[in-house]
């Protein structure tokens, strides 16, 4: 997974870089964990978000908060900060030999959308996986239009759609990667 700060957009549409929240990085690193979705991509080109985010791996992976909390360290640790998406995809085709697909997320429908059950088919293949997910309002249009894929907006009961993300990153994990319970019989 990746979680993009750079380029996203605000509420007006207009891209920007969102600020790192301690928040995304325990509660997704906690995601990516569970559900071995690893690592977990924090892609900010800000000198000062790369600090903290640095600031927050020292203590929870290496100093006080790694003895204090053994599972906080184990998910923490599977972060990787870098600068730029494409860093992240160099960075997973050298460990994977490949280049992975990419697939990005957002909350905006598109005819041609893959569906969670398609992605999971992808997801027992070869190929590794890239999932995007962007902070603020959403990825940026030139990151959508980059991605290989775009998976299908999650939709609730009702018209209102705008989850935390890490509220996405757990209900789109659990969906791609977690048990299959659709064959499961109802007592």
């Amino acid at each position: 997974m990746a979680l993009i700060h750079h380029p996203v957009v605000d509420k007006n549409g207009a891209p920007i870089t969102a600020a790192v929240t301690a928040l995304d990085l325990h509660d997704i690193a906690r995601a990516a964990r569970t559900y071995g979705a690893a690592p977990f991509y924090v892609v900010t080109p800000l000198a000062d978000q790369q600090a903290l985010v640095d600031e927050i791996l020292e203590h929870w992976v290496h100093g006080a908060g790694a003895h204090y909390n053994p599972d906080r360290k184990a998910a923490l640790a599977l972060i990787k900060t870098v600068p730029t998406l494409a860093a992240a995809v160099t960075d997973m085709a050298a460990r994977h030999g490949m280049a992975p697909l990419t697939v990005a997320t957002s909350a905006r429908m598109r005819v041609d959308d893959l569906s969670c059950a398609d992605l999971r088919q992808k997801a027992r293949g070869r190929r590794p996986l890239l999932l995007l997910f962007g902070t603020a309002w959403g990825l940026a249009d030139e990151v959508l239009e980059q991605a290989d894929h775009r998976l299908t907006p999650i939709q609730g009961a009702g018209d209102y759609n705008h989850l935390s993300v890490r509220s996405a990153v757990a209900i789109l994990l659990d969906r791609i990667l977690g048990e299959d319970r659709s064959t499961a019989v109802a007592e």
